[in-house]
């Protein structure tokens, strides 16, 4: 990490034991939060004031090339969950509970005749085509993939 002010390095992470793909930093309850995703397969969690890592997922198969903060809440049995989300090479995106234990919460499996393996995520909100439970916008994940199609998952 850089100060851009000074342009004086004041932070590295060496975690990763490989190249790393993708980082994101963190809002709301997880400022001062790195995400990170690598060809050494995992995802990590750093604090950039302790310069420590918090957490590692693993379950990818292949490169992770996508990390993203989904901006909603999961409510769970074990209460509520902040969720992270990873896309690979190994063609899934997973979805990472970052407060139990690193449980990961759900996969989607890219289509295999057509992705050959995901590249990069954004969540976005859409605005439905009619109002349902008085809300007016959904959230949506957006991937793109290997062989170039973008899919959208509502």
């Amino acid at each position: 990490m850089w100060d851009i002010e000074t342009t004086k390095q004041f932070n590295i992470f060496k975690e990763h034991t490989d190249n790393v793909r993708s980082v994101k930093y963190g809002s709301n309850e997880l400022i001062n939060i790195i995400l990170s995703g690598s060809d050494d397969r995992t995802v990590r969690l750093c604090d950039i004031r302790s310069g420590q890592q918090i957490q590692v997922f693993n379950g990818h198969t292949m490169q992770v090339f996508a990390v993203e903060y989904p901006p909603f809440i999961i409510k769970n049995s074990i209460g509520n969950s902040n969720v992270i989300c990873s896309g690979s090479s190994d063609n899934t995106i997973r979805f990472w509970d970052i407060r139990s234990n690193k449980n990961q919460l759900y996969m989607i499996k890219g289509y295999d005749k057509e992705d050959y393996g995901i590249i990069c995520l954004k969540c976005i909100v859409l605005k439905k085509k009619e109002k349902t439970k008085n809300a007016t916008y959904d959230l949506n994940l957006c991937y793109g993939s290997w062989k170039g199609p973008i899919r959208i998952w509502g």
